[in-house]
């Protein structure tokens, strides 16, 4: 496994990062995308230690609280530490019923803080990263608790989730101008059927020297291939047959899809294989989060490691998978011809 600098800290962390939407039991949306007890998490956990992963994923509403609470046991009980194991979880999304649990206020951050190391049965969070923004909270509120949570010891690290370009710069600005701990990542939705972070995301991670972290590399399992009907029987199972999430647009994507398998055949491998190759070989990416409901699918998600894209299928796919430039940047480009 290869260990890159995460972001402007002086963490290493592997190129995949576990994710544990799988672990417990939840109601509602989590019925169809978790569901492994601790005996059946542990199993991963393992196979991920001996491919060399040091980071796991999970967040307080995984499950409501469920992933949490398997992941910890689960580490728990295979003496697994920090050194080994860094966990990273996340705050803002609704935990409860009433008007308080939910946000980025002081109050809901500390007590889910506090929750979550109380589940994850360890002294501190090594990457508390925001859910997503909120727009009721002030700025300065949301990060001063997190620099008291830094300053205290029960947390390591700070990052944020789907943060723009703008909120990622704006939050840096304020925690260097007052003394405040400062992000390290953001984790973002990035795959050949959603290259938008290229646009503005990826320019500002480089200037704030900010990891990104990505998160359904395969887009809700879409660029695997078996929801591609005329390539695969097995088009009606899966997740994204009962959760269509994210959103795909099929007719831009199912061409890329159709190349995905095209290059696996060549190469030997699955289309999911390919498609992470692709995101591995992207300067804009840190480390790719990659969940599993068993041994296998972890295994097969990790061989991109060992795979090298020809240039040409780089290019292919590149070609295929390039989104419609938005404004000003489609203007800039074409006032970039008497200048590059």
């Amino acid at each position: 496994m290869q260990y890159v600098r995460f972001g402007r800290s002086g963490l290493k962390v592997s190129r995949y990062t576990l994710g544990s939407m799988t672990f417990g039991n939840g109601e509602g949306i989590w019925s169809s995308i978790a569901g492994l007890p601790v005996e059946e998490a542990k199993r991963i956990i393992s196979v991920a230690l001996d491919k060399g992963i040091n980071l796991v994923d999970t967040a307080d509403v995984y499950s409501q609280g469920q992933s949490e609470i398997v992941l910890g046991r689960s580490l728990k009980a295979m003496s697994v530490n920090d050194s080994s194991m860094m966990i990273a979880t996340k705050v803002r999304l609704k935990t409860g019923n009433g008007p308080n649990d939910v946000g980025l206020g002081r109050s809901h951050i500390i007590r889910t803080v506090e929750t979550s190391l109380k589940r994850l049965q360890r002294d501190h969070i090594d990457l508390l990263q925001l859910h997503d923004r909120d727009l009721l909270t002030p700025l300065d509120e949301t990060l001063r608790a997190l620099d008291d949570l830094v300053t205290q010891g029960k947390v390591r690290h700070i990052g944020a989730c789907n943060f723009s370009a703008a909120e990622m710069t704006q939050a840096d600005s304020y925690a260097q101008q007052h003394g405040k701990a400062r992000f390290t990542s953001n984790q973002v939705h990035y795959s050949l059927a959603c290259r938008d972070i290229e646009f503005d995301i990826a320019k500002a991670a480089r200037d704030g020297d900010h990891a990104l972290m990505i998160w359904s590399p395969l887009s809700g399992g879409y660029l695997s291939g078996k929801y591609v009907k005329k390539t695969h029987a097995d088009s009606h199972q899966g997740r994204r047959s009962t959760l269509n999430f994210p959103p795909v647009d099929m007719a831009r994507v199912d061409p890329v899809v159709d190349e995905l398998i095209a290059i696996g055949n060549e190469m030997n491998c699955s289309p999911a294989t390919v498609a992470h190759a692709w995101l591995l070989g992207r300067p804009e990416v840190t480390t790719i989060i990659v969940g599993a409901k068993n041994e296998q699918q972890l295994l097969q998600n990790l061989e991109a490691e060992n795979l090298i894209l020809a240039p040409e299928h780089r290019q292919k796919l590149d070609t295929l998978s390039q989104p419609a430039v938005p404004y000003p940047y489609w203007m800039q480009l074409f006032h970039d011809k008497d200048r590059a």
